[in-house]
């Protein structure tokens, strides 16, 4: 069964569904990483590491059933991010299905803070704070690149080696966000750390985008409205903004042909709709 549908950015590649109320889930192909797991389509199956942004169940229904697959396959086990509140709960969960297939399972579930998550040596990701009707967390992926120190640029060969030796760093690190997940949360996660909106690439929720449902009406269920993103457009850096979690009043044409109304031209060409539904 082939289940959603891929978008390219330069050499960022994406693949996922994301429908609100119904199914939420994009991965990096790439980097074996996924942001939510919908209700575990066999695309997910072989990610390494899963960030979750919130428990409801059309975000994070999957995670047993990939679990059990990665399980029946012999594959190692993977990771799941998510927020601390939910740790418990879900490891209740497993254990019931064990109880129910007579089977133990091996995971590892690790409630996210402030500390960041390595992907690779390249790669890195960090949560940030969003706000839903329950505990959520957005995630940015950094790329990290690391260069020789700047007192150092130009020394000698042997004065660097010295400098290592004697316990010296030699290397400056440096990380810039690439890509950043919101999951489901109303406007205030914009008041966040300043790499969101300087994300290469903005995964944002938009569930409304008319006067189907009001800002209030959205406000009122944790969520977003595009009335509420328009205003903000110039102080969002991001090379893309992708509009996710849009509700299903809308045709993947009708939404496209409200957004082509209503944003400014001068940023039409930042905005897209994540064609998975």
């Amino acid at each position: 069964m082939n289940v959603g549908s891929s978008w390219k950015y330069d050499d960022l590649q994406f693949h996922g569904v994301s429908l609100s109320g119904i199914r939420t889930s994009i991965i990096m192909p790439e980097l074996h990483i996924a942001f939510d797991t919908a209700q575990g389509f066999p695309y997910l199956i072989p990610m390494k590491k899963f960030f979750i942004s919130h428990g409801h169940l059309d975000h994070a229904a999957g995670i047993p059933y990939i679990i059990s697959q990665k399980n029946l396959f012999r594959m190692p086990v993977a990771e799941y991010y998510m927020p601390a509140s939910l740790v418990e709960p879900l490891t209740q969960i497993m254990r019931l299905w064990e109880k129910i297939e007579k089977h133990e399972y091996h995971f590892k579930f690790i409630g996210v803070g402030q500390e960041e998550i390595e992907i690779n040596p390249g790669y890195v990701v960090r949560a940030f704070p969003t706000y839903h009707r329950v505990d959520s967390f957005g995630y940015t992926l950094f790329q990290r690149t690391r260069k020789l120190s700047a007192h150092l640029v130009g020394a000698p060969r042997e004065q660097i080696i010295k400098a290592r030796n004697q316990g010296e760093a030699i290397d400056e690190i440096q990380d810039k966000p690439i890509v950043s997940f919101t999951g489901d949360t109303k406007i205030e996660f914009l008041k966040g750390p300043d790499w969101i909106l300087n994300s290469k690439v903005l995964f944002l929720e938009s569930t409304y985008l008319d006067d189907k449902k009001t800002i209030m009406q959205a406000r009122e269920w944790g969520h977003t409205h595009l009335d509420e993103i328009i205003p903000h457009l110039d102080e969002i850096k991001a090379e893309k903004i992708v509009l996710i979690h849009l509700s299903s009043r809308y045709s993947l044409e009708q939404a496209r042909q409200i957004v082509e109304q209503k944003v400014p031209k001068k940023h039409q060409d930042r905005i897209f709709i994540f064609p998975g539904r």
